[in-house]
């Protein structure tokens, strides 16, 4: 096996035939590998001696929300180390998982179109949200939408948060960096939490103007729904790598209102998706901003960036970016982000004046509070 089939996914939604088998097995037998985990952990305690976790960065929003472009920019920073899309499935292990790739004939690999269709090229180097495989093994009904998702500061795992913990310290001695990384959308509900894991940790929140949102967030589901159907595999690898935003099992997170949720799924059932959509966008961004409203500590961590602003300024806002991270600032990156980002134009929302009055309803109190469309 080379490095280039360490991309979980092939061309559009067609899954490898070696990942499909070991995520399965890997699936089936959670328990074994976190024990294996812990294996790895002690048998290079000495390679990890000495390395701590310091404030780690945790780049989280509703799918579509530009997420994933913020990832990509804090992974180029010499000091980051992320999760890679080469290290899926065997998440469990990532220091000899990495350090057998190495070992591996490597020939060149030609960036691609991600499964999105939203101009983002990867590899199996590009930086990745794998967290949420962790999360599921050690709390199994995490994506139950009838039961609140949210983690408060009482919430005890000792078991995980000393996995996670060597997690982390493992993934930065083996990519030989200071600082971690991590996308994942599912910690908006988490974000007490994991502050009390990591006192120092810093939180960065995109929010985009909600009709451009929803549009994004429809085509997706489409999209996603039809390449599950065409790709019998797919629908299993979404779930296993814990992405319930998009497909056949989509999943809403419960913000902790289980009534609203409710409503977001019967909003889907009856083909109202806009609606169903513009409720959900309210809900989970209004639980964050209610979250920060009653955290001081919590609002002092947090970085809100707007999506819209992020595409026109982009140097202003890679360099505030940075400035909030504790990441020193650097050129290339803040040259990155003038070459990459800009205003999508693939495409636009094609909401009649009847689905735009919905989506403002449901979203203009929250998207008001935080200055954006409405």
């Amino acid at each position: 096996m080379t490095q280039q089939a360490c991309d979980p996914i092939g061309a559009g939604f067609e899954v490898a035939g070696w990942v499909h088998a070991l995520s399965g097995f890997i699936e089936r037998h959670r328990r074994f590998w976190i024990a294996l985990g812990n294996f790895e952990t002690r048998l290079i305690a000495g390679a990890l001696e000495g390395v701590g976790i310091e404030q780690p960065v945790y780049v989280c929003g509703l799918a579509r929300s530009g997420t994933t472009a913020l990832l990509e920019l804090l992974a180029r920073h010499p000091a980051v180390v992320t999760h890679r899309y080469r290290d899926f499935p065997p998440l469990f292990t990532p220091y000899l998982w990495n350090r057998w790739l190495e070992r591996v004939p490597r020939r060149p690999e030609q960036a691609r179109e991600r499964t999105h269709a939203d101009r983002i090229a990867i590899t199996s180097e590009s930086p990745e949200a794998f967290e949420e495989v962790l999360w599921m093994a050690f709390f199994p009904h995490l994506h139950d939408p009838g039961a609140s998702a949210v983690f408060d500061g009482e919430v005890i795992n000792e078991r995980f948060e000393a996995f996670y913990r060597d997690h982390i310290r493992k993934l930065l001695t083996v990519r030989g960096g200071r600082r971690y990384v991590a996308k994942g959308n599912y910690n908006l509900t988490r974000l007490t939490y994991l502050q009390r894991l990591f006192p120092d940790a810093r939180f960065v929140i995109p929010v985009r103007d909600p009709v451009w949102h929803v549009a994004s967030l429809v085509k997706q589901q489409r999209l996603f729904t039809a390449g599950c159907r065409a790709r019998s595999w797919a629908r299993n690898h979404l779930r296993r790598v814990g992405h319930f935003e998009f497909g056949p099992d989509r999943r809403p997170i419960n913000a902790g209102d289980t009534a609203a949720t409710a409503e977001i799924l019967a909003c889907w059932a009856d083909g109202r998706e806009v609606e169903g959509w513009a409720r959900y966008w309210a809900n989970l961004y209004g639980h964050v901003l209610n979250r920060l409203d009653a955290d001081a500590r919590l609002r002092q961590a947090t970085l809100i960036i707007r999506y819209e602003d992020l595409c026109r300024r982009p140097r202003e806002r890679c360099a505030e970016l940075l400035d909030h991270c504790r990441l020193l600032s650097v050129v290339e990156v803040e040259d990155e982000a003038a070459r990459r980002l800009s205003l999508p134009a693939y495409y636009a929302p094609q909401f009649d004046a009847t689905e735009r009055a919905v989506i403002g309803r449901e979203t203009g109190a929250v998207a008001k509070r935080f200055g954006c469309g409405g």
